[in-house]
C-alpha cells in the first residue's frame, strides 16, 4: 500500500486495509501468547496499524505513509525474531535466511494490495488503472527476487546436502509450479485483462494470484522446516 498513491486512490482504500492489517496482527499477538513467545513486535505492529487508520480517517496521508512503513518494517522484525538463527551456521545461509522473509514478504504484500485494490475498483470504478497497473509491475518484480533467490538457495541446497528426496522434490515441483510459474501466468493474464479493459476480471485474476502465492509459500515453509536453505 505504500506503493499505491494516495491522490490517484481514495483514503478509504489505506483506512480499511490498515484495518485488516489490525486484525491480523492481533491475531498474531495472540498466537505468540499460546505459544509463549514475546507478543512485543506484533503488539506494536497492531497499535501501528491502528493510529495508521485514525491518519487515513482524518485525510492525513504523510503519517498514514509512514505508519504504513512502520508497520511493515514490525511485521519484518517479527520474521526475523522467529527465524532459527544458528551461530555456526554459514555466511550463506545467514544471508539467506534475512532475504528470505523480506522477499516472500515483498511477493505476499503486493500480490495482496492488488487484489484489494482491484477489489476497490469495483467501489470506484472512475479511479484510474495506472496504481493497479504499478502495483502488477511490482509482483513482477517481486517475483523475479523470489525465483531468483529460491534458485540460488535450491543450488546450495543441492552442493552442500544433495538432491532432495522424492516426496521434498513433489513438494518442490508443488512450490514452483504453483507460486512461481503459475503465479506469473496469472499476473501476465491480469496484465493482459486491464488493456482491454476489465477491471472486475482482472480482480477475479488477483484473486488467483494470491492463492497462488500463498499455496507456493506455505509449500516453502513447509520445505525449509527440513532443508537447510530456505527454499
Amino acid at each position: 500500500m505504500v506503493a499505491t498513491p494516495h491522490k490517484k486512490v481514495s483514503s478509504g482504500f489505506f483506512r480499511v486495509h490498515l484495518q485488516v492489517l489490525l486484525g491480523l496482527n492481533v491475531f498474531v499477538a495472540l498466537l505468540c501468547y499460546l505459544q509463549h513467545i514475546s507478543v512485543g513486535v506484533a503488539g506494536l505492529a497492531a497499535i501501528l496499524s491502528y493510529f495508521g487508520t485514525v491518519m487515513w480517517l482524518y485525510e492525513k496521508p504523510r503519517p498514514g505513509y509512514v505508519l504504513l512503513t512502520l508497520v511493515s518494517a514490525a511485521d519484518i522484525i517479527g520474521a526475523w525474531l522467529v527465524t532459527n538463527w544458528e551461530s555456526n551456521s554459514p555466511a550463506s545461509l545467514q544471508v539467506m535466511q534475512v532475504l528470505d522473509p523480506l522477499s516472500g514478504g515483498m511477493l505476499l504484500g503486493t500480490t495482496i494490495a492488488a487484489m484489494f485494490l482491484g477489489h476497490w475498483y469495483l467501489n470506484s470504478p472512475d479511479m484510474q488503472l495506472g496504481p493497479l497497473r504499478k502495483l502488477i509491475k511490482l509482483i513482477g518484480v517481486a517475483l523475479l527476487v523470489r525465483v531468483a533467490l529460491a534458485s540460488a538457495n535450491l543450488a546450495m541446497e543441492t552442493s552442500s546436502i544433495g538432491i532432495p528426496n522424492s516426496s521434498q522434490l513433489i513438494f518442490l515441483s508443488l512450490r514452483w509450479l504453483a507460486g512461481m510459474l503459475g503465479l506469473a501466468v496469472v499476473v501476465v493474464m491480469t496484465w493482459k485483462t486491464l488493456k482491454i479493459p476489465n477491471t472486475q476480471s482482472a480482480t477475479g485474476l488477483l484473486y488467483v494470484a494470491v492463492l497462488a502465492t500463498f499455496l507456493g509459500e506455505l509449500v516453502s515453509q513447509l520445505l525449509s522446516s527440513e532443508m537447510v536453505y530456505p527454499v
